[in-house]
C-alpha cells in the first residue's frame, strides 16, 4: 500500500530520529523538535476548535519566526491551507489577500499589527486575529496564552490526499491584483527531496532563516530541513551584523538568500572581516548576480556559492549552477561564470528555453528564448482564476517569462524577464549582463538597468547606481567605462543616481517601479531619492 506524500510526514521523521536535538532557535527561546511537535499539536486543536477543517485557508503575517515554523506543520495537521503574507505589502494588499483567499483565521505578529488594524473592519471571511507576542494597546487574542489552552497530546487528522493545496501563495502582482498560487502536498514533498539532495541537506546542517519563510515556502526550507532533524535558526530581521553574528555563535553551514542580500554581507565583510572558520555555503536565486560576486564568496570568505533557479509556480527551485564533475577540469574563471548562471535542470525536473514556436533554441550561448519547465513541482494552478492558469500553463509546460540561453554545456543563463528585455535598433539587450559590467566598477554599490525610450533606437539601457559610501563618480565616467567593457549598442546612454533601490521583501530589485518613475517624472540625469 503507498503512503501519500504529504508535509507532516516531515516533522514525523525529525521528532522519531531527532525527538530532543534542538530543532528552532528563535529571539532566545531554543526548542528541541519534541517540544516544537508538542506546539504543533496544540496549534491544531486549537484551530480546530476554531472551527478550522479541511481545506480552510489560514493566513500568517508574520517574519522568520518560531511561530511562523510551527504554523505551516500546525495547519497542515488539519489539511488546512497555509497562506503565507509577504510582510512588505500596505494594507490594502492585505485587504484584497485575505478575503481574496477566504481565510478563516489570521495569525500576526505583534510588530506588523499596525498593517491590519486599518482593515480589520473590511475583512469578510477572518473571523479570528491572534496576535503573535501581544502588545499593549493591540486587543486580540494572546497566541501563547491561546495556544497554552489546548493539549498537545497527538492530533487525529483527517485523510489528506497528496494532491490536496497545502499552501496558497500570491505573487508580487506588479501589474493588478496579485494571483493566488496552489501548491500541493505532493507538489512540496518532491521539491523537498529534489531539492535536498542538490543542495546537500543533512542532520549536520544549521540553517538560519533568512530568506522570508513567506517567500515559496522560503524555497520550501521548513521543509527539507526539518525533514533532515537539522538546527533552524530564526532571524526576525535582515541586519549583516546579526547574520555573521549568528554565523559565529551557531556555527551556521547553510544559508538562503537574494544577491542583494550576499552584496550586504560582502560589503560588511570588507568593512569588518569577520572570522568564520567552518564550511558555509549560499544558496542565491533572484536576478543573476555578477560573476565578481562568486569570486568573492568563494575566494574572500571561502564559502560555497549555489546558484538556483525557479519561481513560485513551480515551488520553486528547477535549476542549479554547481559545476560537474567532469567539467572540473576547466579553468577557474569560466567555472565562476558558470556557477553565476541558473545552471541546468535538477532531477525530476524538464527545463527548456525555446522560441516564439516551441522549439528549443540551440546551446551556443547566445540565441535567447523563454525558459519553460514541466516537472511534478509545478502548480495545480491560480486560486480562483483559471484564465490565468490557462495562460501559464500550456500543453503541460509551464511558461516562465524568463528569457535564457543555453551554453554548449547545458547551463541556463538567466539574461532578463521578458518584460524587462531592452530592444535596441531590433538588438535584444540583457539588462543583467549590462548591471554585471557596472557592478565591475569600483564605485558602484547597486545598479539596476531598464529601458529609456530613444528617438533613434526605440530603446537604450539606462542605469540606476547607488554610489559606494566614499567614492565618487559621474554620469560620463559610467557611460564610457560601460562602453569600454560591452559593445557600444549595449552600453548605458544615461545615469540616475539614486540613494537606494526600491525592493521586494526577499530582496529583489523591482524594476517595474524605476521603469515607471523613470518614464514618468525624470529625464535622462538628476537625483532620485527613494
Amino acid at each position: 500500500m503507498s503512503v501519500p506524500l504529504v508535509l507532516t510526514q516531515f516533522l514525523d521523521r525529525a521528532v522519531s530520529l531527532y525527538g530532543e536535538k534542538t530543532a528552532m532557535i528563535c529571539s532566545g527561546r531554543a526548542l528541541t523538535y519534541k517540544q516544537l511537535n508538542e506546539r504543533v499539536n496544540r496549534l491544531s486543536h486549537g484551530l480546530k476548535q476554531l472551527g478550522v477543517g479541511k481545506g480552510d485557508r489560514v493566513a500568517y503575517l508574520a517574519p522568520n519566526t518560531l511561530e511562523m515554523l510551527e504554523g505551516f506543520y500546525g495547519v497542515f495537521q488539519l489539511g488546512a491551507v497555509m497562506v503565507p503574507l509577504n510582510t512588505r505589502l500596505k494594507p490594502d494588499d492585505y485587504l484584497f489577500i485575505l478575503n481574496h483567499s477566504e481565510s478563516k483565521v489570521l495569525f500576526v505578529d505583534q510588530d506588523l499589527y499596525h498593517f491590519i488594524a486599518p482593515i480589520k473592519e473590511k475583512l469578510q471571511t477572518v473571523k479570528t486575529i491572534i496576535v503573535h507576542q501581544k502588545n499593549a494597546g493591540i486587543n486580540e487574542t494572546a497566541y501563547e496564552e491561546w495556544l497554552e489552552q489546548h493539549p498537545s497530546t497527538p492530533f487525529d487528522r483527517p485523510n489528506i490526499d497528496e494532491n490536496d493545496v497545502c499552501s496558497l501563495l500570491y505573487t508580487s502582482g506588479t501589474t493588478g491584483n496579485p494571483k493566488g498560487v496552489m501548491l500541493t502536498h505532493r507538489n512540496n514533498y518532491l521539491h523537498a527531496l529534489v531539492s535536498m539532495h542538490h543542495l546537500r541537506v543533512s542532520d549536520e546542517d544549521t540553517y538560519l532563516h533568512i530568506l522570508p519563510m513567506f517567500h515559496v515556502n522560503g524555497w520550501g526550507a521548513p521543509f527539507y530541513y526539518t525533514a533532515n532533524g537539522a538546527t533552524q535558526i530564526g532571524l526576525r530581521k535582515v541586519d549583516a551584523k546579526v547574520i555573521f553574528d549568528y554565523i559565529q555563535t551557531y556555527k551556521v553551514s547553510v544559508m538562503h538568500m537574494a544577491p542583494t542580500v550576499l552584496n550586504m554581507l560582502l560589503q560588511y565583510y570588507d568593512k569588518h572581516k569577520p572570522v568564520i572558520d567552518h564550511p558555509v555555503r549560499v544558496v542565491i536565486a533572484g536576478s543573476a548576480p555578477p560573476p565578481s560576486f562568486v569570486t568573492r564568496v568563494e575566494q574572500d570568505l571561502g564559502w560555497e556559492f549555489i546558484q538556483v533557479y525557479g519561481m513560485t509556480e513551480s515551488s520553486p527551485l528547477n535549476t542549479i549552477s554547481t559545476i560537474r564533475s567532469h567539467l572540473r577540469d576547466l579553468p577557474q574563471e569560466k567555472q565562476y561564470l558558470m556557477k553565476a548562471k541558473a545552471g541546468y535542470p535538477m532531477i525530476g525536473c524538464e527545463v527548456k528555453v525555446v522560441d516564439e514556436r516551441g522549439d528549443e533554441v540551440p546551446h551556443d550561448g547566445r540565441t535567447i528564448g523563454e525558459v519553460v519547465i514541466r516537472s511534478n513541482n509545478v502548480m495545480k494552478g491560480y486560486w480562483k482564476n483559471p484564465e490565468a492558469t490557462m495562460e501559464a500553463i500550456r500543453n503541460g509546460w509551464l511558461y516562465t517569462g524568463d528569457m535564457g540561453t543555453v551554453d554548449e554545456h547545458g547551463y541556463i543563463d538567466i539574461v532578463d524577464r521578458k518584460k524587462d528585455i531592452i530592444i535596441s535598433g531590433g538588438e535584444n539587450i540583457s539588462s543583467i549582463e549590462v548591471e554585471g559590467v557596472l557592478y565591475e566598477h569600483p564605485a558602484v554599490l547597486e545598479a539596476a538597468v531598464i529601458a529609456a525610450p530613444h528617438e533613434k533606437w526605440g530603446e537604450t539601457p539606462h542605469a540606476f547606481v547607488v554610489v559606494r559610501p566614499g567614492h565618487e563618480v559621474t554620469e560620463q565616467e559610467l557611460i564610457a567605462f560601460s562602453r569600454e567593457k560591452l559593445a557600444h549598442f549595449k552600453a548605458i546612454t544615461g545615469v540616475t543616481f539614486v540613494d537606494e533601490l526600491p525592493k521586494t521583501a526577499s530582496g529583489k530589485i523591482q524594476k517595474v517601479h524605476l521603469r515607471k518613475r523613470y518614464w514618468d517624472s525624470f529625464g535622462k540625469t538628476g537625483r532620485y531619492v527613494n
